[in-house]
């Protein structure tokens, strides 16, 4: 068993033991007959050349300076046993190392005894432990025995020693498959025809590239020695130039980087944590551009507001896509479907007619049945965006960081009451100007710009339609063809399986993963169809039946190789009734715990149905 400390009391003396051999110096810092702590060290190449006499100093200094933090301020004695250091103190003839030793050793209120050495067991058997040999119980002495076993020392035994023996070597299991290997018999005939001159053979003939092991064509080696390089706690998981840059020191194979690469994608650990450092996934698909205004639209919501007097706490923002002119509606997010609908139809369907399509997220209040059948006696397309894919309406997506923007600024200004500032700030961006249209939302829907105070003349009639609308299909084409460039195509076969990102702000409520360390993505999970051009469905478990099961193409990371363990998300159920009786046993061992002001008894209890190693 480990031994067992206790914890010091800086209120009480303590007690060193020291001793030094020609090994080493070892000391024990004790209190009330308990160990507090234990040191040794080799000695060093010139303490080698010490008298006895300065070697048994040697090992109180030793003392004084690593348990400096206990002793300074506080009483002790120190044991050893070389008697003449009881005298050190009135000692007349001091070479300078003593001098110099004799100066630290005044910092500390101490007292030097003498301890006969063979009571002085402990201390000894730490100055000539030594660093390459393992001693057995029966090689020690009956005394030094019965001093660890008082002191709660144990040894290790020969079966814990037998667990800790390796196979063999990794190195010897490649000089034993060369042999058989016809790569390395090809190697061999070149290097007898001096056609390889980086090759060599070593006294035990194995093949060696200048000073790379070449490794045989054996899958199980070639897999140890990159799952040694990879998955193992000194090496965690490094990138594929990483791995293969540390190891093209070492071993040598042909096409290793290759194999490299195809472990490393294969890596269920890695598809999992890391993150994508590639281009985006699927080319741009953008949305048909509409040919009238008003006839094809996107809605959001902006919700967690505060609370205005009349009651609303988010907005409902409408966007045209033709002319990109909004109408943002004050609503409560306890508003039912009905209650939406009528909204809309006083607020947008009066004004501008029924659309053709609506973009919008899959929020419950456009997925609700209500909602679908007004639209559809209303012949209108509902077309939603797949699951955390918020680019499908990048377009309110944008609309809503200005109008949260805007009322910021009119908050600071105007007062805490947003809502008595939302028709100044629909009218400040219908009227401001857009980038994408050349003009003002206002300007392309009534052909003028809106008269302000500003403006001291008027402004003629124009139409946007015609050649004005061609001209914006043709520089949307162009964006497509110039965001193409910063994306990669990624397309799946239906029955393929795939790795599915995990979204960061609704981890913890959609797929149950929690904290800064979570898994990037969680499957896999096999394809079931492709919906449109850059969207699949998956089959997901039943603890997922909450989450939509169609995916955009970014979202997906394919899966190479099926990991043998696959972690499962699913929650384990326990009955409310389930008991697990454990009650004390024996009390193993007492101690005293606090600060300088407090003491606070503990015990060490062992307890039913478990062993004397899990006593708490």
């Amino acid at each position: 068993m480990a031994p067992v400390l206790t914890l010091p009391d800086l209120h009480k003396d303590f007690v060193v033991y020291c001793d030094a051999s020609r090994h080493g110096l070892g000391c024990v810092l004790m209190q009330d007959n308990k160990v507090v702590s234990y040191a040794s060290r080799q000695l060093r190449a010139h303490e080698e050349n010490y008298p006895t006499h300065e070697l048994e100093l040697a090992a109180v200094v030793h003392a004084l300076k690593i348990w400096r933090h206990y002793l300074m301020g506080n009483k002790c004695k120190i044991y050893t046993d070389h008697k003449s250091l009881k005298y050190i103190f009135t000692q007349t003839e001091l070479n300078m190392r003593q001098r110099r030793w004799l100066e630290l050793i005044k910092d500390y209120e101490l007292e030097i005894h003498y301890h006969p050495g063979k009571a002085n067991v402990v201390a000894d058997a730490l100055s000539r432990k030594s660093y390459c040999n393992l001693l057995t119980g029966e090689e020690l002495s009956a005394e030094l025995c019965a001093e660890m076993e008082h002191l709660r020392i144990g040894f290790v035994s020969a079966e814990q020693l037998n667990e800790l023996r390796v196979r063999c070597s990794l190195e010897d299991q490649i000089k034993e498959a060369q042999r058989s290997c016809p790569c390395i018999a090809e190697i061999k005939v070149g290097m007898e025809k001096d056609l390889m001159p980086e090759s060599r053979k070593d006294e035990q003939g194995t093949i060696w590239l200048k000073n790379r092991l070449c490794v045989p064509l054996s899958e199980s080696i070639r897999e140890t020695i990159m799952t040694e390089a990879h998955c193992t706690k000194y090496s965690i998981h490094p990138g594929s130039t990483k791995m293969y840059q540390d190891l093209k020191w070492l071993f040598w194979w042909r096409r290793m980087k290759r194999d490299k690469a195809k472990f490393i994608a294969k890596c269920d650990t890695c598809n999992r944590i890391k993150a994508e450092r590639q281009r985006s996934a699927g080319l741009l698909k953008p949305l048909e551009i509409p040919m009238w205004k008003w006839e094809k639209i996107t809605m959001d919501f902006i919700v967690g507001l505060p609370r205005t007097p009349k009651g609303n706490d988010s907005i409902w923002v409408i966007v045209d896509r033709s002319t990109k002119s909004a109408h943002f509606i004050p609503v409560n997010t306890r508003f039912d479907t009905a209650k939406l609908a009528k909204i809309y139809v006083q607020n947008i369907l009066r004004l501008h007619g029924a659309p053709l399509s609506i973009v919008s997220d899959r929020g419950p209040q456009f997925t609700a049945k209500f909602w679908k059948s007004l639209h559809k006696a209303m012949d209108t397309k509902l077309d939603y965006s797949t699951a955390y894919h918020p680019q499908t309406d990048g377009q309110t997506e944008r609309v809503n960081q200005l109008l949260e923007d805007l009322l910021r600024a009119c908050v600071l200004t105007y007062g805490p009451n947003w809502e008595a500032s939302l028709p100044f700030a629909e009218f400040s961006y219908n009227n401001s100007y857009q980038a994408s249209l050349g003009m003002s939302p206002f300007q392309a829907l009534y052909g003028r710009q809106c008269r302000t105070p500003l403006m001291w003349e008027e402004v003629g009639e124009r139409q946007f339609y015609g050649p004005a609308m061609f001209i914006e299909a043709a520089e949307n084409m162009a964006k497509k063809s110039y965001a193409d460039k910063r994306r990669r195509e990624l397309t799946f076969d239906e029955g393929e399986f795939v790795y599915l990102k995990v979204s960061p702000l609704r981890g913890t409520n959609r797929f149950h993963t929690r904290g800064k360390l979570a898994p990037r993505y969680i499957g896999p999970f096999r394809i079931k169809r492709k919906v449109g051009d850059l969207a699949y469905e998956l089959e997901l478990p039943e603890h997922l039946s909450g989450v939509h099961p169609v995916f955009h193409v970014s979202q997906l990371r394919k899966c190479l190789r099926l990991p043998d363990d696959q972690i499962s998300l699913e929650v384990v159920d326990l009955q409310d009734d389930l008991e697990y009786l454990e009650y004390p046993v024996q009390i193993l061992d007492r101690a005293e715990k606090g600060t300088r002001r407090t003491r606070i008894p503990v015990c060490k209890v062992m307890w039913s149905n478990h062993s004397e190693r899990e006593a708490t």
